[in-house]
């Protein structure tokens, strides 16, 4: 009696352009069609050009069903760190999930060394720093709470000061 089933491997035709270390951890067919693709670089998504690296998912949720991915899109780019906003989400239906839900969740997950939120006057902001795959050192980034007045210059030198902060914390200088 055999106790584990092998899963087919990708075909050919439904590969992504893969770079030379990128290997496929986890595949499924999807709904509007196409093939959702786990690397251990990203996620390939149906009809997507390029991969989207684990550090660049804001969110990813599974139902159970369906899987919702909300991109981090760059509003602005900063001295030493970026400005991210949620982009357009994209939902998939996973017609046999296998290991995707799960690797999606780990990896994106597992990208996120430092994370914190904090009040500022007339808003809020979360410092976060990322591992990117096949980098070294982290990836910063701040995410500013809906309403919060980001264009403000003591909003900016709070959030450079927060950003300066976490730097230390995760990397004291020798």
């Amino acid at each position: 009696m055999k106790l584990f089933r092998r899963r087919p491997a990708l075909p050919a035709a439904d590969r992504p352009p893969l770079e030379a270390e990128e290997r496929v951890i986890a595949w499924c067919a999807c709904e509007p069609g196409g093939v959702v693709v786990a690397t251990n670089r990203g996620i390939w998504l149906p009809a997507a050009a390029d991969r989207l690296g684990w550090h660049e998912i804001h969110k990813a949720a599974w139902s159970g069903r369906e899987l919702r991915i909300t991109p981090a899109e760059v509003a602005e780019e900063r001295d030493g760190y970026t400005v991210l906003v949620d982009g357009p989400v994209t939902t998939f239906l996973l017609l046999e999930p296998g290991e995707v839900p799960d690797q999606v969740r780990s990896r994106v997950t597992r990208s996120v060394a430092y994370t914190t939120h904090h009040e500022l006057d007339g808003g809020a902001v979360r410092v976060v720093g990322r591992r990117v795959t096949g980098q070294d050192g982290l990836s910063w980034a701040v995410r500013y709470d809906s309403g919060t007045p980001v264009d403000r210059p003591e909003i900016v030198q709070a959030t450079d000061e927060l950003v300066g902060a976490a730097r230390k914390t995760v990397a004291p200088p020798p």
